[in-house]
């Protein structure tokens, strides 16, 4: 009995992932809202009944997407931000496993751009939520640091969902590149780094005193009382 047990687990464990890679597939060229529940089924041969004893509807599968794109992802950066190193070396590896990442999974980083804001409400949430654990992953990696001393931590998760979003941006940067064009990858690889730079330079003084003679809000996002912005909530 525990043998057929186990066979039947396997079978209906391979059916649900043929489902998710015929999805994944088909959603190279279509918006999971526009992916059709007989078009999905027919592309491995099974019936739409079949469908519903692995998902209660398209966006459960969406969702089940998501998690496979991004899940492994979460291991990546916590080990990054783990790593001991300068700015500069953090940065380089940073866009390097951006891109490599980009070109093992081109089909599901195309579908997360595509569907951080598509139709479908349980996947957008779903990427929202992900992409905001990867914030809370860099934000206890950079309160590690010693340059973050002296950092509320609300400031600290807006400064990692800055760099949650650079890569983003830059994942979807390196998708639409033509994969022959080196020059063109190199100009993105370029402009990635630059931009964290920038990003670093203004966390290295985010903390400087105010300048009395300047005008207007506060340096550091500090407020009169002393708290930081991102932490008076």
């Amino acid at each position: 009995m525990s043998h057929t047990s186990g066979v039947r687990q396997a079978q209906k464990q391979q059916t649900r992932q043929s489902l998710m890679d015929a999805g994944m597939r088909l959603l190279e060229r279509q918006n999971l809202s526009s992916l059709g529940l007989r078009e999905l089924t027919r592309e491995i041969g099974v019936s739409p009944a079949a469908f519903y004893r692995h998902f209660p509807d398209m966006a459960a599968l969406g969702v089940a997407l998501v998690g496979e794109a991004l899940g492994s992802l979460h291991t990546v950066i916590r080990a990054v931000m783990a790593a001991g190193s300068s700015s500069e070396e953090l940065i380089d590896r940073t866009v390097a496993i951006t891109a490599a990442y980009v070109d093992e999974h081109r089909p599901h980083i195309r579908f997360i751009a595509r569907e951080r804001h598509g139709g479908v409400q349980d996947v957008r949430e779903a990427i929202a939520a992900e992409l905001d654990r990867f914030a809370d992953e860099v934000a206890d990696g950079l309160a590690a640091q010693p340059s973050s001393a002296g950092w509320d931590r609300g400031d600290l998760h807006v400064l990692a969902q800055l760099y949650v979003d650079h890569m983003v941006m830059t994942a979807a940067a390196f998708l639409d590149a033509p994969e022959d064009d080196p020059e063109a990858r190199e100009r993105i690889i370029h402009a990635a780094r630059l931009r964290m730079r920038i990003i670093s330079i203004g966390r290295r003084h985010w903390l400087d005193p105010e300048d009395p003679t300047a005008s207007g809000a506060p340096r550091g996002g500090r407020r009169p009382d002393g708290r930081g912005a991102a932490g008076a909530r």
